[in-house]
């Protein structure tokens, strides 16, 4: 039987080599990146991390759900390989070539729903956010968009606009695109509206209709209501099975086109090609990247073909459906139906199981949900009052870093668990078993009122 591969960390982090490249970083790299780890990822493989000091990671963070086949999959470096030698750019803006327009037949044919798709490639969600907003607008005529308390969409102007989960996104940054309005998400476990699922009948939802629309914006104003099927920088929030398919049937009632932002949730990280599968709902737009080419820049808006009707020369991107991201996206599609959505399944379930176990052992632990591999672990200080545990939702993620396993925060106090698609059962072991030697020295700083 083959050793057991485990996380290796050989001294203090960061090692000298490492301690050396994060010196000269902070010299000429824009401090406004949010780098909290002593981590210099040298090489990847698969769930691993090595660093220029020869210390080894076990990778659950997926470089933020992005390496949805694994740091390095062999046959995604070859078809970079292959396309690189052949053609790196001819812009499909102006041209056409073979990978962007196979990828775009690809993309539509496993789009969640029967209707016919046409495909706009960009580099980034954020790009895809920004065009799904101006295609939302063009199509319908209509200004103003909808968006959720704890969205993250992205952080150029239109997709920072429509983002609402910190305040520092948007500290100093005002005055943002206009017409945007924020309502309530579904977040049973710190309901808005204090109120209980399932006697709450999706209040959430009625909250649009009833208070937004009858007191605020006139709903035939509005071009789109944007929304994560999982909320993602919010806290991994899941909401009830029946949440989105009332969203959409509210969009339905006025107009409204349904943009379901799947860059954080799509190309297989939830079980299924898309998460909002899981809820039944055809997106009229649907925004993906990260996972897609599992590495490299790529993004894309698919929408219903009748909706995707902006003129000739109206939007575009240079470097947008770029020759070898395109080429790395169709070996991973491929790989995701090949076996690596089941993966995610199957692996997803066997973590939930394990990490609701550990629930029933410590106390701190508030809530464990997700579906596939986007898992999210709530920190609490009190389960009676749910009072968030920030301060020890960090020390989670410093200690496990310490000990080789890479885990990143989001929410406030939410732990996420994204590996690679391809993550072993036995991974995840090495995993849980750093994470419950972790959970065993976790101490709750319990504030107390002041009468003073």
């Amino acid at each position: 039987m083959a050793e057991r591969k485990v996380p290796k960390i050989q001294g203090p982090l960061p090692g000298p080599k490492a301690k050396a490249i994060i010196e000269q970083d902070k010299i000429y790299v824009s401090p406004s990146y949010t780098r909290d780890f002593p981590v210099v990822a040298e090489r990847g493989e698969g769930c691993w991390i090595t660093d220029p000091d020869g210390n080894v990671f076990l990778d659950f963070s997926s470089g933020i759900a992005v390496t949805s086949t694994g740091h390095c999959h062999p046959e995604v470096v070859q078809a970079i390989q292959a396309q690189a030698a052949k053609l790196l750019h001819m812009s499909g803006t102006d041209f056409y070539y073979p990978t962007q327009s196979e990828l775009a037949k690809k993309l539509a044919e496993v789009a969640p729903g029967d209707s016919p798709k046409k495909v706009f490639f960009c580099n980034s969600g954020a790009e895809s956010v920004e065009g799904a907003i101006k295609l939302a607008r063009y199509h319908t005529r209509r200004q103003r968009i909808v968006a959720f308390f704890g969205s993250f969409h992205g952080r150029t102007y239109g997709a920072m606009s429509v983002t609402a989960s910190k305040v520092i996104q948007r500290r100093y940054f005002a005055p943002f695109v206009p017409g945007v309005h924020h309502v309530p998400y579904g977040y049973c476990y710190r309901c808005p509206l204090n109120l209980e699922y399932p006697e709450c009948e999706l209040e959430c939802v009625d909250y649009i209709d009833d208070m937004l629309f009858k007191r605020n914006v006139p709903p035939d104003e509005v071009a789109a209501i944007i929304v994560e099927p999982i909320q993602g920088e919010g806290g991994y929030v899941v909401p009830p099975p029946e949440y989105h398919r009332k969203l959409k049937q509210l969009c339905e009632k006025y107009g409204i086109l349904y943009v379901a932002d799947e860059v954080q949730t799509g190309m297989g990280r939830t079980g299924k090609m898309y998460a909002c599968e899981h809820f039944g709902v055809e997106p009229d737009i649907l925004c993906t990247a990260k996972g897609i080419a599992s590495g490299l820049p790529l993004g894309a808006i698919i929408a219903k073909a009748d909706v995707m009707d902006w003129e000739y020369g109206s939007h575009a991107s240079t470097f947008g459906g770029n020759p070898v991201a395109c080429a790395a996206a169709l070996t991973v599609i491929r790989l995701l139906e090949e076996g690596l959505i089941e993966n995610a399944a199957r692996m997803g379930e066997y973590l939930q199981g394990r990490l609701l176990a550990l629930k029933e052992q410590y106390p701190f632990v508030g809530e464990v949900r997700g579906k596939g591999l986007m898992v999210g672990v709530e920190i609490v200080k009190d389960r009676d009052t749910e009072e968030k545990a920030t301060t020890e939702r960090n020390f989670i993620v410093e200690e496990m870093v310490k000990r080789g396993v890479i885990l990143i925060g989001c929410g406030d106090n939410v732990l996420r668990f994204v590996p690679p698609l391809l993550v072993s059962q036995e991974e995840i072991d090495v995993c849980l078993d750093v994470f419950q030697e972790v959970l065993a020295e976790v101490k709750i700083e319990r504030s107390f009122p002041s009468y003073m």
